[in-house]
């Protein structure tokens, strides 16, 4: 849990700064391959953490409540730099960006815990 809360403040953190001076602000679409990146280790580690707390009974359920926790924090993200800093503005792809990555993560657990399954039952 420790490493999904970090991961969390970082996030927060690095989305509310004021970055002016941040290497690589010039690549084009850049910070939405960040926000993708962002949702899609926050997914999973939120993932792994509900999962552990749910003693493994029903993975999925734990995947579900990781993607809408993801999709939920970074509509909050985003409020917040519209309404909390003069530096940040919400960006409505930064969400689709956001959920774009939290599906990759989905799909990658989905995927491994099939592939798991299909191992053990061999």
């Amino acid at each position: 849990m420790c490493l999904a809360i970090f991961w969390s403040a970082l996030i927060v953190f690095l989305c509310l700064v004021q970055l002016h001076n941040a290497p690589f602000k010039s690549v084009s679409n850049l910070d939405k391959l960040v926000h993708i990146f962002f949702h899609f280790v926050f997914t999973i580690l939120w993932f792994l953490y509900f999962n552990s707390q749910f003693h493994k009974q029903k993975y999925s359920k734990s995947l579900l409540i990781s993607v809408l926790f993801s999709f939920s924090f970074g509509i909050a993200i985003e409020i917040l730099q519209e309404y909390c800093t003069t530096s940040r503005r919400a960006d409505f792809y930064d969400v689709f960006a956001n959920l774009f990555g939290a599906i990759l993560a989905f799909g990658l657990v989905f995927c491994w815990n099939t592939f798991s399954l299909n191992q053990m039952k061999k």
